[in-house]
């Protein structure tokens, strides 16, 4: 398959050099031009916590098109599907790092994790006021009993807001990482994959599924799920899946639930507004009201066909921080759904 590139070795930052100048709210740092930190309404880091994550590119909007006011202060970007090394990621902290401290948030893929705590620990040795903080939401990847061994997931997106606004509120580095734990103890998300993403690498899918198969709990880059089901209607398949992130972790009747529904770069704004509408049916059908959606691609691999659905159940300080404002490139305003919003 055809890619519009110029070459494999200039395509991230011919990516890179096109986002920020279109958009005036990041710029390339000035330590390393593979660090892009917010441009605009600038906190003293001495007096604010800044925020920033590192990863591999080639899954955006995330995560460089959540660098702005109210999210992160910084992403660190790596080769194609590849984590960044701890060396740049070092280099993200060092611009953003003030006397407050800094929150590395780190998805649970091992490179992340390997190359993120050695980071850590780097910057430690400059004496520089650095905390990590894990991220996983897969409930395809582990089971219960072994949440802490779980892959990070779209649902990750929910802490990713409701922390950059309590940082944006004042918030210290041990209240968000303390925020952070509440919010993914109380996240599980699940994905549906129909159809493979094309490497910008190789011109190839990235892995093979059979005709007339969907395939439940795939990872973004091919992982092993948790089972598969033939193609038929989009509301039994979201049914499914609503039945399975509900058997991990029950969200008793009368509840509520932020909602994201994530496309995965290859599946029309037109399913996916029908996948958040079975979605806030079967929420509904268990007495559970769908608060907050946000729905559209965020974490993509490409063109790859499918979806995945992320449950939050927020506190009402959660809640609050999740519809914030927030000014970046690409994470979209959150609603409060009530009836008094809709007349």
């Amino acid at each position: 398959m055809t890619k519009l590139f110029n070459s494999q070795e200039t395509m991230v930052d011919d990516m890179i050099d096109g986002f920020v100048s279109a958009f005036p709210q990041v710029e390339r740092g000035k330590i390393d031009p593979r660090v892009v930190v917010r441009s605009r309404a600038r906190k003293n880091p001495d007096e604010k916590v800044t925020m920033l994550i590192g990863n591999g590119s080639g899954h955006e909007p995330i995560a460089m098109g959540f660098v702005g006011e109210g999210l992160l202060d910084a992403n660190v970007v790596g080769d194609v599907f590849a984590a960044p090394s701890a060396d740049l990621i070092l280099d993200g902290i060092r611009e953003v790092n003030g006397a407050a401290g800094t929150l590395l948030l780190i998805s649970q893929h091992s490179g992340d994790v390997i190359n993120g705590r050695a980071a850590i620990m780097l910057a430690e040795d400059e004496e520089l006021n650095v905390r990590g903080l894990l991220m996983y939401d897969d409930v395809a990847s582990a089971p219960p009993e072994r949440r802490q061994d779980r892959r990070g997931a779209p649902g990750t997106m929910f802490i990713y807001k409701i922390l950059g606004a309590a940082a944006e509120a004042g918030l210290d580095l041990n209240g968000l990482v303390a925020l952070g734990e509440a919010v993914r103890d109380r996240t599980v998300s699940l994905s549906a994959a129909i159809s493979p993403g094309i490497s910008p690498l190789t011109g190839k899918p990235m892995f093979k599924l059979p005709e007339g198969e969907i395939f439940i709990g795939m990872g973004v880059h091919g992982e092993p799920g948790a089972g598969r089901m033939p193609h038929g209607p989009v509301g039994k398949l979201v049914r499914t899946i609503v039945d399975k992130l509900l058997e991990d972790r029950p969200i008793a009747e009368g509840g509520r639930a932020a909602v994201i529904i994530n496309g995965m770069g290859g599946t029309t704004l037109m399913e996916l507004y029908t996948i958040w509408n079975e979605t806030s049916k079967a929420l509904a059908a268990r007495g559970i009201e769908a608060a907050t959606p946000m729905v559209g691609s965020f974490v993509t691999t490409q063109e790859m066909g499918g979806f995945s659905i992320s449950l939050l159940e927020p506190t009402d300080q959660m809640l609050a921080y999740w519809c914030e404002p927030s000014d970046s490139p690409a994470f979209p305003a959150i609603s409060l759904l009530t009836q008094e919003a809709k007349s």
